[in-house]
């Protein structure tokens, strides 16, 4: 076999250029196996190098049924690889695996893929490849007895990956078709509204601090008195967290009713949300 022939077999084994390929098959003294790990070593150098570097671009993957659905989130740097083939393949392939194994992102991490490399390898190969730091971000997934589990996708890239992305699941024994069209429908309204929780009792002790903090900073130069500057503090974080809770910010698609008003017209009265999640790159 002439060296050409070997650095086409290369690159089609490795992805890499004809130029690395070239000078791994004159290192490795035409050996394509030592060729391939020599560009292995080369590729984990240049990984690595990469990783200092902020990505902030990429995509989020949604992947499952309604029964058990998944989100992650894999970076890059810029847009445009974010649309490169190599690297939807790669997300759509892990996204499945990710789903299997119900986002514990350390397992999968250690998951064979396809090829019988691990993700982590395939990772550092596609670094290589590409040339841009990219990681795996976020993920989440839904699987709860007795409910239903619904995404949505916004700012699409290819299919089922997008710009931002939400799961909803929603607990009910009940099998009515108005439940699939409010269950896409809420999906929107959190890509849209961008909850802090379902409920305000639920919206997390440290926020309220911080925003409590920001109010009373705006307020104490109002040379209201003290007394009066509480009280208007109390009614700002009242309305803080009726705007960040789920059930009453006003429904997206017809604002003059809050969520919770949606949920009664239902009539399905063991219907409970259960959870919902929103991720969005770069966020």
């Amino acid at each position: 076999m002439s060296n050409l022939e070997k650095i086409k077999q290369l690159r089609q084994s490795t992805g890499a250029g004809f130029k690395d390929c070239g000078v791994a098959i004159e290192e490795a003294n035409g050996d394509i196996n030592k060729a391939a790990e020599i560009l292995r070593v080369k590729g984990i150098s240049k990984a690595s190098k990469k990783m200092s570097r902020v990505a902030r671009e990429g995509v989020v993957a949604v992947t499952g049924n309604e029964k058990k659905k998944s989100l992650i989130e894999i970076n890059c740097e810029t847009d445009f690889v974010a649309k490169n083939n190599d690297f939807i393949n790669f997300v759509k392939e892990i996204s499945e695996i990710n789903n299997s194994l119900n986002s514990k992102t350390e397992l999968l991490k250690t998951s064979k893929m396809k090829n019988s490399k691990t993700v982590d390898e395939n990772l550092i190969a596609l670094i290589s490849k590409i040339g841009e730091k990219i990681t795996i971000g976020r993920a989440k997934t839904f699987e709860y007895k007795d409910s239903k589990n619904y995404s949505y996708s916004h700012t699409v890239v290819k299919e089922n990956l997008s710009k931002l992305a939400v799961l909803v699941s929603l607990e009910t024994k009940n099998e009515k078709d108005d439940l699939n069209v409010f269950g896409k429908q809420l999906c929107m309204h959190i890509a849209a509204s961008n909850p802090l929780s379902i409920e305000s009792k639920d919206i997390e002790n440290e926020i309220l601090e911080k925003e409590t903090s920001l109010i009373m900073e705006e307020l104490k130069n109002s040379g209201k008195p003290e007394d009066i500057i509480n009280k208007i503090s109390i009614g700002k974080i009242n309305k803080f967290k009726e705007e960040n809770a789920l059930l009453t910010q006003p429904w997206v698609m017809e604002p003059k009713k809050k969520v919770h008003d949606i949920l009664k017209e239902l009539n399905i009265n063991d219907l409970k949300i259960k959870n919902f999640y929103r991720l969005k790159i770069g966020e």
